[in-house]
């Protein structure tokens, strides 16, 4: 395995490490975006989960370690489609403050649309 660099990122088994753990991030994504749509209402716990998850993989991807990955645009943007259908369709079940309806809606449009950008730049169109 080589090394480049003196960072904790900086060699073939760190970069191996993060691809795991970001692989890891896709698959727990892709699971929840998968199952039943209620695991993704507000109150449940992939809806909390899926956006830490797609907002960890947007921390990783900026640093550009390699290997860090992202999925591919459609895929990101599939996500985002899916989380907000349902976030959009169950969260005034909740009757939740205006106010934090509001700003909780702009968070997880902002942090999807980081990882769509991510994305985008990792995956360019050929």
């Amino acid at each position: 395995m080589g090394t480049w660099g003196s960072g904790n990122f900086d060699s073939d088994a760190a970069a191996d490490h993060l691809s795991g753990i970001t692989g890891r991030l896709v698959s727990e994504i892709e699971e929840a975006m998968a199952g039943d749509p209620v695991g993704l209402e507000p109150d449940e716990y992939d809806g909390v989960a899926v956006p830490c998850n797609v907002e960890l993989l947007c921390l990783m991807a900026e640093q550009n370690h390699v290997g860090a990955s992202v999925p591919e645009q459609t895929v990101a943007e599939g996500w985002k489609k899916t989380f907000m259908d349902v976030w959009e369709r169950t969260i005034d079940d909740l009757e939740p403050e205006p106010e934090y309806k509001e700003d909780r809606r702009a968070e997880l449009i902002r942090t999807f649309d980081r990882l769509i950008a991510l994305a985008e730049q990792a995956h360019p169109a050929q």
